[in-house]
């Protein structure tokens, strides 16, 4: 990255962050721009917005749950299955404009929003992460659960819990990391060239720009699925695993989406999304944004009217942030009734980072409806096979990987 690009870059950052004032960049000499860069690197500390995991439960309700879960293998089956459907429905358009969807839609003779997976796509010979061509993310192509890392987040973080038990440490997040992921995006790419390097665990992230990117909230899933109905217990597991490559609302957004996925073994995932706040700071941002989502309920947006609104009000974020993608979750479960196609489905339609923000939907309408919600048409290939890119975890079976979690479930109860 060129010097002038990177200090834009995390100007940016700082701007989305504490709304820091940006300098125009074109009237300063070189070494002003490498004196503005490093002081950019250094967050501005809030006490709003903390990153210790004490600090986080004394500036959030934090109520303790314990609720009662019923047909617990049958909800997990559902959330796991859920996630990775919507995430595969993401894949072929993440990131895309509305409007480049449509199109691609059109041209293929898939229904849009997607109420089925995707007919035909574009850059079908492009390779995902290395292990499944692009051109195979369809209705015709889809013979097991692709890789995407939305799907191998879920899969580690059960390995995690499953080698070193409910109270992991930092150090085993790390330790895992360096075993088994060869690479990773943004926040993740990162913090592993940092621990390849030596650094150690609770440092990697003091200066990584990506730590309110949303890599620590695709990584939820696991701990809500082990502390099912409860949802405080859900928030903390996930606190260390966020700890490694993200700070405040980044770090939130773990924590948050762990508790919703928690609560919505027992409850509709709006009324989770609702509850879940109790999870995180009250006065954080990301505790703002959801709270002005909430507040737009009784307008019964439509998708495009909802994606506008958050454009208007995150003007210039990148895609991949925890805060724009958080608030079309909590808009989806407005949206979506009591469906989970429908959930996944306007998820994508949303764009932004849509195939983290279906993932996400698909585990919390799974773990709803349970299985028997999810309609046949969207795992009837899977075939019972996960591809991922973690070393020595390339083609792993499906039930097996549901079983695991229903065990770990059972024996943390």
């Amino acid at each position: 990255m060129e010097l002038l690009e990177e200090v834009d870059f995390y100007q940016q950052l700082r701007f989305e962050q504490d709304k820091r004032p940006k300098e125009d960049l074109n009237t300063l000499s070189e070494d002003d721009l490498k004196k503005l860069l490093e002081e950019l690197k250094i967050e501005k500390p809030c006490d709003d917005e903390p990153s210790s995991l004490v600090q986080i439960i004394k500036k959030s309700k934090f109520e303790d749950l314990s609720l009662d879960v019923n047909d617990i293998e049958n909800r997990i089956k559902g959330a796991i299955i859920g996630r990775f459907a919507g995430c595969l429905l993401g894949v072929p358009v993440e990131m895309y404009p509305i409007e480049k969807m449509e199109q691609i839609a059109k041209e293929g003779g898939t229904p849009f929003p997607p109420t089925e997976y995707w007919h035909k796509v574009d850059r079908e010979d492009t390779i995902q992460y290395g292990v499944d061509r692009r051109g195979n993310y369809t209705l015709d192509g889809i013979n097991a659960v692709f890789v995407d890392d939305d799907i191998i987040y879920t899969v580690l973080n059960v390995l995690l819990i499953k080698k070193y038990g409910k109270d992991y440490t930092l150090d085993d997040v790390a330790q895992l990391w360096l075993d088994l992921l060869p690479y990773a995006c943004t926040a993740e790419r990162e913090a592993l060239s940092e621990l390849n390097n030596g650094t150690k665990p609770a440092l990697v992230a003091n200066n990584n720009p990506f730590t309110e990117w949303i890599g620590a909230a695709i990584r939820a899933d696991a701990f809500g699925y082990v502390f099912a109905g409860r949802p405080a217990e859900a928030a903390k597991a996930a606190y260390n695993d966020a700890y490694l490559t993200h700070r405040r609302n980044g770090i939130y957004g773990e924590m948050y989406l762990a508790a919703a996925i928690s609560l919505s073994f027992c409850m509709h995932p709006h009324q989770a999304i609702v509850k879940a706040l109790d999870y995180i700071p009250t006065k954080s941002r990301l505790h703002k944004d959801i709270e002005w989502v909430l507040s737009l309920k009784d307008k019964n947006l439509n998708y495009k009217e909802a994606r506008k609104l958050i454009d208007e009000r995150f003007v210039g974020m990148k895609n991949p942030h925890t805060l724009n993608n958080l608030c079309i979750i909590a808009f989806v479960t407005m949206i979506a009734g009591d469906s989970y196609t429908n959930a996944i489905s306007t998820a994508v339609a949303f764009g932004i980072d849509n195939d983290c923000t279906a993932a996400t939907l698909g585990s919390m309408f799974g773990a709803y409806f349970g299985f028997q919600g999810v309609d046949e048409k969207w795992y009837k290939n899977f075939n019972d096979t996960i591809h991922t890119y973690l070393k020595g975890y390339e083609n792993i079976s499906l039930s097996g990987f549901i079983q695991d979690t229903v065990d770990l479930y059972k024996k943390y109860q």
